[in-house]
């Protein structure tokens, strides 16, 4: 994800900055050469294995999905906690649009990062006292959307194979482009790019029966399980915050879409596998959660079918989602609908891989 760039770029105040470009500069200077590490004869067998899963997957990015890698992760920097950043998300208690924060480079985000999570805290505080629902949440990755050439942070060395290639390829989207002041395309076409490119990686190094490959179709199933869901979510909620109820008749009706909701989720969860962002059940629901989810799983579907369009060619689909982005600034997410309403679409990760005869 891009926090970090919002978090390093940011000119709001000079402590702001000079903490992120203090922290930021740590983490370059810590940075050992994977290769290095990797010949220590005394490292764990399972970290080696990762880090050399790294680079295979970056090179598999580089010179098969086309992306822009550079001297990104080819080097490892230690980090002392799991999580780098904090990100403050806030929304008004009776709308699904968040409150966004402008940055130089990024433009508009709807989250700003801490790297001290007690500021993150009292941010978060405010915000409430405002009258908006919040949400902290820790951030495990982040692109600096090329100005560095990134390092792997050893906490994401936690995540297992099919995790880890997916969230480099997800970061290294980033890093190959960024639609400014769209975070919501941003991330879910990387979220889509991340965990598709995670199979092709896995069916051309280990097979297309591997346990690696059909682990990483699971994830990417789960993926367009959870974003129609979420969508389902998002509609039950726009129609009580777009209707004429007084404003307490919506906040007192919104409760019993979040127990609906969860509910929902509750009979959905024994089938998702992926990483930790399906913790829906974990936390009170409010609309500052849901919009981070909405963030990263918005119209997965209308990727799928790009990519059918094409044949299942991950990278021409890559080109094509970019190009259509870079056409259409103001509604990629319109624009890609419009080019694939004629497409039939997939209902799993499998049939994706099937182009339409």
């Amino acid at each position: 994800m891009a926090a970090a760039a919002a978090t390093v770029l940011a000119g709001c105040n000079i402590g702001y900055i000079a903490r992120g470009a203090y922290e930021e500069a740590r983490i370059l200077w810590n940075r050992k050469p994977i290769p290095q590490v990797v010949a220590n004869p005394e490292l764990a067998p399972e970290i080696r294995q990762r880090l050399e899963t790294v680079l295979a997957v970056r090179d598999f990015a580089r010179d098969q999905l086309g992306l822009t890698v550079g001297g990104a992760y080819t080097t490892v920097s230690p980090v002392d906690t799991g999580a780098i950043i904090h990100v403050v998300m806030a929304t008004p208690r009776d709308s699904l649009e968040p409150y966004e924060w402008w940055f130089p480079i990024v433009g508009s985000v709807p989250y700003r990062g801490y790297f001290d999570e007690a500021q993150a805290r009292a941010l978060a505080r405010e915000m409430e006292a405002q009258g908006y629902d919040t949400m902290v949440r820790p951030a495990v990755a982040f692109s600096s959307l090329g100005f560095f050439n990134d390092p792997l942070l050893s906490n994401l060395l936690r995540l297992n194979k099919v995790e880890l290639a997916g969230v480099i390829t997800h970061e290294l989207f980033h890093r190959t482009y960024f639609l400014a002041s769209n975070v919501t395309f941003d991330e879910s076409a990387a979220n889509y790019v991340g965990n598709r490119g995670a199979v092709e990686f896995f069916k051309h190094t280990e097979g297309d029966s591997a346990p690696d490959t059909i682990a990483a179709r699971d994830v990417l199933d789960s993926d367009l399980k959870f974003a129609r869901f979420l969508l389902q979510a998002q509609a039950r909620l726009l129609r009580i915050y777009g209707s004429d109820l007084s404003t307490d008749e919506k906040l007192k009706r919104r409760e019993v879409a979040f127990a609906e909701i969860k509910a929902d989720y509750a009979k959905l969860k024994p089938t998702l596998s992926g990483l930790e962002r399906f913790d829906l059940d974990k936390e009170p629901l409010n609309n500052a959660v849901l919009i981070n989810y909405l963030i990263y799983f918005h119209d997965l579907d209308n990727f799928v079918a790009l990519e059918r369009m094409n044949q299942g060619d991950l990278p021409a689909t890559i080109e094509r989602i970019i190009e259509i982005a870079k056409a259409h600034t103001d509604d990629p997410f319109y624009a890609i609908w419009e080019a694939t309403r004629d497409a039939p679409a997939a209902q799993s990760s499998l049939e994706l891989l099937t182009p339409p005869g």
